[in-house]
Protein backbone atom coordinates (compact mmCIF):
# COMPACT_ATOMS: atom_id res chain seq x y z
CA UNK A 1 0.00 0.00 0.00
CA UNK A 2 1.40 4.03 -0.33
CA UNK A 3 2.18 6.37 2.27
CA UNK A 4 3.32 9.15 0.66
CA UNK A 5 4.05 10.67 -2.96
CA UNK A 6 6.50 13.30 -3.34
CA UNK A 7 7.94 15.00 -6.73
CA UNK A 8 10.00 16.95 -8.90
CA UNK A 9 9.36 17.95 -12.40
CA UNK A 10 11.31 14.75 -13.45
CA UNK A 11 11.00 12.09 -11.04
CA UNK A 12 7.97 10.71 -8.83
CA UNK A 13 9.30 9.42 -5.68
CA UNK A 14 6.74 6.44 -3.93
CA UNK A 15 6.89 5.47 -0.12
CA UNK A 16 5.27 2.12 0.72
CA UNK A 17 3.60 1.27 3.74
CA UNK A 18 6.11 -1.52 4.55
CA UNK A 19 9.41 1.00 4.19
CA UNK A 20 10.26 0.04 0.60
CA UNK A 21 10.47 3.43 -1.96
CA UNK A 22 10.07 3.40 -5.18
CA UNK A 23 11.34 6.17 -8.01
CA UNK A 24 9.98 6.59 -11.31
CA UNK A 25 11.36 8.60 -14.03
CA UNK A 26 8.41 11.29 -15.90
CA UNK A 27 9.49 9.78 -19.72
CA UNK A 28 8.70 6.18 -18.39
CA UNK A 29 5.98 7.08 -16.55
CA UNK A 30 4.17 8.82 -19.83
CA UNK A 31 5.02 6.11 -21.88
CA UNK A 32 3.74 3.58 -19.54
CA UNK A 33 0.32 5.30 -19.11
CA UNK A 34 -2.03 3.30 -18.84
CA UNK A 35 -5.49 5.33 -20.85
CA UNK A 36 -7.20 4.23 -23.13
CA UNK A 37 -5.28 7.17 -25.65
CA UNK A 38 -2.05 5.15 -24.67
CA UNK A 39 -3.11 1.69 -24.60
CA UNK A 40 -5.18 -0.12 -26.68
CA UNK A 41 -7.96 -0.96 -24.34
CA UNK A 42 -8.56 -4.76 -25.64
CA UNK A 43 -4.59 -5.99 -26.10
CA UNK A 44 -2.48 -3.06 -24.37
CA UNK A 45 -0.70 -2.42 -26.81
CA UNK A 46 0.88 0.65 -27.11
CA UNK A 47 -0.84 3.60 -29.53
CA UNK A 48 1.32 6.60 -29.21
CA UNK A 49 5.36 6.40 -30.35
CA UNK A 50 8.12 7.62 -28.47
CA UNK A 51 8.09 10.98 -30.75
CA UNK A 52 4.37 11.40 -29.12
CA UNK A 53 5.98 12.06 -25.99
CA UNK A 54 6.78 16.21 -25.80
CA UNK A 55 10.65 15.95 -25.35
CA UNK A 56 10.15 19.15 -22.78
CA UNK A 57 7.78 16.21 -20.45
CA UNK A 58 8.00 17.36 -16.74
CA UNK A 59 5.54 16.17 -14.24
CA UNK A 60 3.16 18.91 -13.01
CA UNK A 61 1.28 17.19 -9.90
CA UNK A 62 1.61 13.54 -8.82
CA UNK A 63 -0.49 12.47 -5.49
CA UNK A 64 -2.16 9.35 -4.01
CA UNK A 65 -5.37 8.33 -5.06
CA UNK A 66 -6.77 5.89 -3.03
CA UNK A 67 -4.19 2.95 -3.12
CA UNK A 68 -3.22 4.94 -6.50
CA UNK A 69 -0.76 7.35 -8.29
CA UNK A 70 -2.23 10.31 -10.04
CA UNK A 71 0.32 11.66 -12.69
CA UNK A 72 -0.46 15.18 -14.28
CA UNK A 73 2.10 15.24 -17.64
CA UNK A 74 3.08 18.68 -18.99
CA UNK A 75 2.99 20.45 -21.36
CA UNK A 76 -0.18 18.17 -22.36
CA UNK A 77 -1.86 18.58 -18.99
CA UNK A 78 -2.92 14.93 -19.48
CA UNK A 79 -3.50 13.53 -15.60
CA UNK A 80 -3.17 9.11 -15.80
CA UNK A 81 -3.43 7.22 -12.50
CA UNK A 82 -1.49 4.04 -11.93
CA UNK A 83 -2.59 1.34 -9.51
CA UNK A 84 0.02 0.47 -6.81
CA UNK A 85 0.84 -3.29 -7.26
CA UNK A 86 1.09 -2.14 -11.01
CA UNK A 87 3.29 0.14 -9.93
CA UNK A 88 5.59 -2.32 -7.65
CA UNK A 89 5.20 -5.19 -10.14
CA UNK A 90 7.41 -2.92 -13.04
CA UNK A 91 9.57 -1.17 -10.77
CA UNK A 92 12.79 -0.79 -11.83
CA UNK A 93 14.45 1.01 -9.40
CA UNK A 94 16.50 -1.73 -7.61
CA UNK A 95 19.66 -3.53 -7.87
CA UNK A 96 20.09 -4.51 -11.09
CA UNK A 97 23.69 -6.53 -10.79
CA UNK A 98 23.07 -10.28 -11.04
CA UNK A 99 26.15 -12.83 -10.88
CA UNK A 100 26.86 -14.14 -14.31
CA UNK A 101 24.82 -16.97 -15.46
CA UNK A 102 21.80 -16.30 -13.41
CA UNK A 103 18.98 -18.10 -14.22
CA UNK A 104 14.96 -16.56 -14.34
CA UNK A 105 12.40 -16.06 -11.53
CA UNK A 106 10.75 -19.27 -11.82
CA UNK A 107 13.53 -21.52 -13.32
CA UNK A 108 15.03 -24.28 -11.14
CA UNK A 109 17.99 -26.17 -11.92
CA UNK A 110 18.02 -29.71 -10.96
CA UNK A 111 20.55 -32.90 -11.08
CA UNK A 112 19.02 -36.60 -11.29
CA UNK A 113 17.48 -37.22 -7.69
CA UNK A 114 14.35 -34.60 -9.52
CA UNK A 115 11.30 -36.32 -9.09
CA UNK A 116 10.09 -36.35 -13.11
CA UNK A 117 7.07 -34.06 -13.91
CA UNK A 118 4.06 -35.37 -15.76
CA UNK A 119 0.68 -35.20 -16.57
CA UNK A 120 -2.01 -37.48 -17.17
CA UNK A 121 -3.02 -37.61 -21.13
CA UNK A 122 -6.70 -38.03 -20.31
CA UNK A 123 -6.48 -34.98 -17.44
CA UNK A 124 -4.50 -32.51 -19.21
CA UNK A 125 -7.21 -32.30 -22.28
CA UNK A 126 -10.02 -32.51 -20.20
CA UNK A 127 -8.93 -30.41 -16.85
CA UNK A 128 -7.54 -26.91 -17.58
CA UNK A 129 -5.59 -27.13 -14.00
CA UNK A 130 -4.03 -30.25 -14.88
CA UNK A 131 -3.35 -28.60 -18.17
CA UNK A 132 -1.84 -25.55 -16.46
CA UNK A 133 0.41 -27.80 -13.89
CA UNK A 134 1.63 -29.54 -16.78
CA UNK A 135 2.58 -26.70 -18.99
CA UNK A 136 3.77 -24.66 -15.66
CA UNK A 137 6.45 -27.64 -15.11
CA UNK A 138 7.60 -27.26 -18.66
CA UNK A 139 8.39 -24.12 -17.72
CA UNK A 140 9.94 -24.08 -14.50
CA UNK A 141 12.21 -27.85 -15.11
CA UNK A 142 12.26 -27.76 -18.74
CA UNK A 143 10.88 -30.91 -19.59
CA UNK A 144 7.85 -32.96 -18.46
CA UNK A 145 6.50 -36.38 -19.16
CA UNK A 146 2.94 -37.02 -20.88
CA UNK A 147 1.82 -40.72 -20.23
CA UNK A 148 -1.32 -42.84 -20.65
CA UNK A 149 -1.76 -41.23 -24.50
CA UNK A 150 -2.70 -43.62 -27.40
CA UNK A 151 -0.18 -45.56 -29.18
CA UNK A 152 -1.27 -44.16 -32.63
CA UNK A 153 0.84 -42.42 -35.24
CA UNK A 154 0.44 -38.53 -35.00
CA UNK A 155 -0.51 -38.63 -31.71
CA UNK A 156 2.43 -36.20 -30.98
CA UNK A 157 0.65 -33.14 -32.50
CA UNK A 158 -2.18 -33.44 -30.09
CA UNK A 159 0.29 -33.19 -27.94
CA UNK A 160 1.61 -29.99 -29.90
CA UNK A 161 -2.02 -28.87 -30.10
CA UNK A 162 -1.92 -28.41 -26.11
CA UNK A 163 -0.64 -25.26 -26.51
CA UNK A 164 0.72 -23.80 -29.95
CA UNK A 165 1.83 -25.47 -33.49
CA UNK A 166 4.27 -27.93 -34.67
CA UNK A 167 7.54 -26.07 -36.32
CA UNK A 168 7.68 -27.69 -39.71
CA UNK A 169 11.38 -28.61 -40.69
CA UNK A 170 13.42 -30.45 -43.66
CA UNK A 171 12.38 -33.42 -41.42
CA UNK A 172 8.48 -32.94 -41.90
CA UNK A 173 5.73 -31.82 -39.51
CA UNK A 174 7.08 -34.87 -37.88
CA UNK A 175 9.67 -37.79 -38.05
CA UNK A 176 10.11 -41.15 -37.13
CA UNK A 177 12.69 -42.10 -34.74
CA UNK A 178 13.50 -45.85 -35.67
CA UNK A 179 16.22 -48.02 -37.37
CA UNK A 180 16.84 -46.93 -41.07
CA UNK A 181 18.78 -48.76 -43.47
CA UNK A 182 20.37 -45.75 -44.57
CA UNK A 183 19.58 -43.27 -42.02
CA UNK A 184 20.32 -39.55 -42.73
CA UNK A 185 20.92 -39.13 -39.07
CA UNK A 186 22.02 -40.94 -36.33
CA UNK A 187 19.10 -40.41 -34.72
CA UNK A 188 17.85 -43.51 -36.79
CA UNK A 189 20.01 -46.02 -35.64
CA UNK A 190 20.09 -48.45 -32.46
CA UNK A 191 23.43 -46.53 -31.33
CA UNK A 192 23.50 -44.84 -28.03
CA UNK A 193 23.09 -40.74 -28.12
CA UNK A 194 25.63 -38.57 -26.20
CA UNK A 195 22.28 -35.71 -24.08
CA UNK A 196 22.59 -33.13 -27.00
CA UNK A 197 20.51 -30.51 -27.69
CA UNK A 198 18.35 -30.84 -31.21
CA UNK A 199 18.70 -28.91 -34.68
CA UNK A 200 21.80 -26.44 -32.99
CA UNK A 201 22.83 -26.04 -36.84
CA UNK A 202 18.83 -23.82 -36.87
CA UNK A 203 18.82 -20.28 -36.54
CA UNK A 204 17.04 -19.62 -34.84
CA UNK A 205 16.87 -23.47 -33.45
CA UNK A 206 13.36 -25.14 -32.38
CA UNK A 207 13.00 -24.28 -29.10
CA UNK A 208 11.03 -27.21 -27.70
CA UNK A 209 11.02 -30.97 -28.99
CA UNK A 210 8.14 -33.60 -28.39
CA UNK A 211 9.01 -37.24 -28.69
CA UNK A 212 6.30 -39.93 -28.43
CA UNK A 213 6.55 -43.98 -28.50
CA UNK A 214 4.50 -45.81 -30.18
CA UNK A 215 6.93 -49.34 -29.73
CA UNK A 216 9.45 -49.78 -27.11
CA UNK A 217 10.10 -54.05 -26.55
CA UNK A 218 13.88 -53.76 -27.82
CA UNK A 219 16.49 -54.00 -25.08
CA UNK A 220 18.12 -50.58 -24.09
CA UNK A 221 16.50 -46.92 -25.45
CA UNK A 222 16.03 -45.40 -22.19
CA UNK A 223 15.70 -42.01 -22.68
CA UNK A 224 17.57 -40.01 -20.54
CA UNK A 225 17.64 -36.22 -19.67
CA UNK A 226 20.04 -33.82 -18.40
CA UNK A 227 19.33 -29.46 -17.46
CA UNK A 228 22.11 -28.10 -19.65
CA UNK A 229 21.86 -24.90 -17.30
CA UNK A 230 22.63 -27.00 -14.41
CA UNK A 231 25.74 -28.17 -16.33
CA UNK A 232 26.64 -24.56 -17.11
CA UNK A 233 26.23 -23.76 -13.08
CA UNK A 234 28.68 -26.29 -12.38
CA UNK A 235 31.01 -24.95 -15.20
CA UNK A 236 30.62 -21.72 -13.85
CA UNK A 237 31.54 -22.31 -10.26
CA UNK A 238 34.29 -24.75 -11.07
CA UNK A 239 35.92 -22.79 -14.15
CA UNK A 240 34.66 -19.30 -14.23
CA UNK A 241 37.36 -18.62 -17.08
CA UNK A 242 36.40 -21.54 -18.86
CA UNK A 243 32.24 -20.64 -18.13
CA UNK A 244 33.48 -17.00 -20.10
CA UNK A 245 34.76 -18.58 -23.11
CA UNK A 246 31.99 -21.47 -24.06
CA UNK A 247 29.80 -18.00 -23.53
CA UNK A 248 31.93 -15.38 -25.31
CA UNK A 249 32.94 -16.73 -29.05
CA UNK A 250 30.95 -18.52 -31.03
CA UNK A 251 30.87 -22.35 -32.05
CA UNK A 252 30.01 -23.25 -35.35
CA UNK A 253 27.27 -26.13 -35.93
CA UNK A 254 26.12 -27.90 -39.53
CA UNK A 255 24.10 -30.19 -40.87
CA UNK A 256 24.71 -31.28 -44.31
CA UNK A 257 21.22 -33.76 -45.23
CA UNK A 258 19.51 -34.86 -48.14
CA UNK A 259 20.00 -33.15 -51.28
CA UNK A 260 19.38 -29.20 -51.38
CA UNK A 261 20.39 -28.84 -47.09
CA UNK A 262 22.55 -27.76 -45.80
CA UNK A 263 22.11 -25.71 -42.58
CA UNK A 264 24.88 -23.76 -40.25
CA UNK A 265 24.71 -21.62 -37.36
CA UNK A 266 27.14 -19.67 -35.26
CA UNK A 267 26.35 -19.18 -31.73
CA UNK A 268 27.59 -19.83 -28.51
CA UNK A 269 27.27 -22.88 -26.31
CA UNK A 270 26.34 -21.17 -23.35
CA UNK A 271 24.36 -18.15 -24.41
CA UNK A 272 23.96 -15.04 -21.75
CA UNK A 273 21.81 -11.93 -22.59
CA UNK A 274 23.76 -8.57 -21.87
CA UNK A 275 23.19 -8.69 -18.00
CA UNK A 276 24.42 -12.52 -18.06
CA UNK A 277 21.20 -14.29 -17.32
CA UNK A 278 21.61 -17.90 -18.85
CA UNK A 279 19.48 -17.60 -21.98
CA UNK A 280 20.33 -21.30 -24.10
CA UNK A 281 22.76 -24.23 -24.15
CA UNK A 282 23.73 -25.63 -27.66
CA UNK A 283 25.13 -28.95 -27.13
CA UNK A 284 25.92 -31.03 -30.55
CA UNK A 285 28.85 -33.09 -30.84
CA UNK A 286 27.39 -34.77 -33.75
CA UNK A 287 26.65 -31.70 -35.14
CA UNK A 288 29.66 -29.68 -34.56
CA UNK A 289 31.38 -27.53 -37.16
CA UNK A 290 35.33 -26.37 -37.16
CA UNK A 291 35.45 -23.69 -34.10
CA UNK A 292 37.42 -20.85 -35.65
CA UNK A 293 36.15 -17.95 -34.00
CA UNK A 294 38.21 -18.54 -31.03
CA UNK A 295 41.70 -16.79 -31.26
CA UNK A 296 44.59 -18.76 -31.15
CA UNK A 297 46.31 -18.33 -28.02
CA UNK A 298 42.82 -19.39 -26.14
CA UNK A 299 41.74 -22.23 -28.36
CA UNK A 300 43.21 -25.29 -26.03
CA UNK A 301 41.55 -23.34 -23.05
CA UNK A 302 38.17 -23.45 -25.05
CA UNK A 303 38.75 -26.92 -25.73
CA UNK A 304 39.46 -27.54 -21.70
CA UNK A 305 36.10 -25.72 -21.08
CA UNK A 306 33.99 -27.73 -24.06
CA UNK A 307 35.29 -31.24 -22.64
CA UNK A 308 34.28 -30.00 -18.69
CA UNK A 309 31.26 -29.44 -19.58
CA UNK A 310 30.55 -32.35 -21.63
CA UNK A 311 32.19 -33.81 -18.17
CA UNK A 312 29.41 -32.28 -15.95
CA UNK A 313 26.38 -33.33 -18.94
CA UNK A 314 27.45 -37.04 -18.83
CA UNK A 315 28.28 -37.20 -15.12
CA UNK A 316 25.22 -40.05 -13.93
CA UNK A 317 24.15 -37.34 -11.26
CA UNK A 318 23.03 -35.39 -13.66
CA UNK A 319 20.70 -37.37 -15.60
CA UNK A 320 17.08 -38.69 -15.28
CA UNK A 321 16.61 -41.93 -16.99
CA UNK A 322 13.23 -43.48 -17.64
CA UNK A 323 11.55 -46.00 -20.38
CA UNK A 324 9.01 -44.72 -22.52
CA UNK A 325 6.10 -47.37 -22.90
CA UNK A 326 3.82 -47.25 -26.06
CA UNK A 327 1.28 -43.99 -25.71
CA UNK A 328 3.62 -42.20 -23.73
CA UNK A 329 5.88 -38.73 -24.25
CA UNK A 330 7.98 -36.24 -23.29
CA UNK A 331 8.55 -32.92 -23.74
CA UNK A 332 11.94 -31.15 -23.69
CA UNK A 333 12.66 -27.32 -23.72
CA UNK A 334 15.30 -27.84 -26.57
CA UNK A 335 16.84 -24.40 -25.26
CA UNK A 336 17.87 -25.83 -21.89
CA UNK A 337 17.59 -29.39 -21.68
CA UNK A 338 19.69 -32.21 -23.16
CA UNK A 339 18.24 -35.23 -24.48
CA UNK A 340 19.80 -38.62 -24.88
CA UNK A 341 19.22 -42.75 -25.33
CA UNK A 342 20.67 -45.49 -24.14
CA UNK A 343 21.85 -48.20 -27.11
CA UNK A 344 18.95 -50.79 -28.27
CA UNK A 345 19.43 -54.36 -29.82
CA UNK A 346 17.99 -55.26 -32.89
CA UNK A 347 15.43 -57.79 -30.62
CA UNK A 348 12.35 -56.32 -30.48
CA UNK A 349 11.35 -52.79 -31.72
CA UNK A 350 11.50 -49.49 -31.19
CA UNK A 351 9.28 -46.78 -32.44
CA UNK A 352 9.01 -43.36 -31.77
CA UNK A 353 7.78 -40.07 -33.16
CA UNK A 354 9.39 -36.40 -32.57
CA UNK A 355 8.28 -33.61 -33.79
CA UNK A 356 9.52 -29.52 -32.95
CA UNK A 357 7.48 -26.72 -31.91
CA UNK A 358 7.63 -23.09 -30.36
CA UNK A 359 8.22 -22.10 -26.50
CA UNK A 360 6.53 -19.09 -26.82
CA UNK A 361 3.34 -20.41 -28.03
CA UNK A 362 3.39 -22.83 -24.77
CA UNK A 363 4.66 -19.70 -22.78
CA UNK A 364 1.87 -17.51 -24.10
CA UNK A 365 -0.74 -20.58 -23.46
CA UNK A 366 0.10 -21.12 -19.74
CA UNK A 367 0.53 -16.71 -19.30
CA UNK A 368 -2.83 -16.96 -20.21
CA UNK A 369 -4.20 -19.73 -18.20
CA UNK A 370 -3.13 -17.95 -15.50
CA UNK A 371 -4.38 -14.45 -15.52
CA UNK A 372 -8.16 -16.07 -16.24
CA UNK A 373 -7.42 -18.39 -13.33
CA UNK A 374 -5.28 -16.78 -10.60
CA UNK A 375 -7.08 -18.38 -7.71
CA UNK A 376 -6.06 -21.85 -9.27
CA UNK A 377 -2.40 -21.05 -9.47
CA UNK A 378 -2.47 -20.47 -6.10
Amino acid sequence: MLRQVTHTDRIVTLDYANGATARFHAVWLRDNALDPTTRAPGNGQRLITIGDIPAGLSIGAAALAGDALSVTFLPENKTVTFPADWLAAHAYDRDHDHPIGWTAPGITTWESAIAAPGGDWTAVHTNPAAKRDWLAAVAEFGFARLTGGPAEPGALLKVADLFGYVRETNYGRYFEVRTEVNPTNLAYTGLGLQAHTDNPYRDPVPTLQILYCLENSAEGGDSIVVDGFRAAERLRDANPEGFALLAGYPARFEYRGSDGVCLRARRPMIELSPDGQLVAIRFNNRSSAPFVDIPFDKMEAYYAAYRQLAEFIDDPAMGVAFKLEPGESFIVDNTRVLHARTGYSGAGSRWLQGCYADKDGLLSTLAAMEATAPEAAE
